[in-house]
């Protein structure tokens, strides 16, 4: 009987650095949009709304500006629809305040080919007309097939192909980590 490998982990983030990039996101954010009467989070759902109500926690808690939160899925807007129909939940969405004329900060783990940060400014697009959109990412990747970028970036990762990285955050997964596969 032959045994399988073993995936091997190695450590990106730590709990206490995840902590760090989320502070230094909020502090960046507070300097860069001031007006909070505009601004609004929206996390790509799974692990993005995570990421957003911790920022918008560390907002209201250290700066004193309140932001509302929303929750997107944007699967049904994704190029390869047809290969994920029979996976899991289709449109999570839940954003409960309107988006045009917000400036919208979209929250998610990983940026890699850029094809579902597309899907989710495209989902937003559909919802009302945003004033501005920023993307903030814990981690950049890298691999790229859009021309997508971040705006607030936690941690660039070159990845050779075959490579993954994994988020895990306390509230889906028990810990708060980042590791490279």
């Amino acid at each position: 009987m032959q045994k399988s490998k073993a995936t091997k982990e190695t450590p990106v983030l730590g709990g206490a650095q995840i902590k760090r990039v989320l502070a230094g996101f909020a502090k960046r954010i507070s300097e860069e949009h001031a007006d909070t009467g505009s601004l609004a989070f929206v996390g790509i759902r799974t692990r993005g709304p995570t990421l957003a109500r911790r920022v918008a926690a560390v907002l209201e808690e250290k700066h004193g500006l309140p932001v509302p939160v929303g929750e997107l899925d944007a699967t049904l807007y994704r190029d390869d629809l047809n290969t994920l129909l029979p996976k899991g939940r289709i449109d999570a969405t839940h954003i409960p305040f309107e988006v045009t004329d917000k400036t919208v900060v979209l929250f998610d783990d990983v940026l890699h080919t850029g094809r579902t940060v597309r899907a989710a400014v495209d989902h937003l697009m559909a919802l009302g007309r945003p004033r501005a959109i920023f993307l903030a990412v814990l981690v950049d990747r890298g691999g790229r097939e859009l021309p997508i970028e971040a705006r607030f970036v936690g941690k660039q990762v070159e990845m050779s192909r075959g490579g993954d990285v994994r988020v895990r955050l306390t509230e889906i997964d028990k810990l708060d980590e980042v590791v490279r596969v």
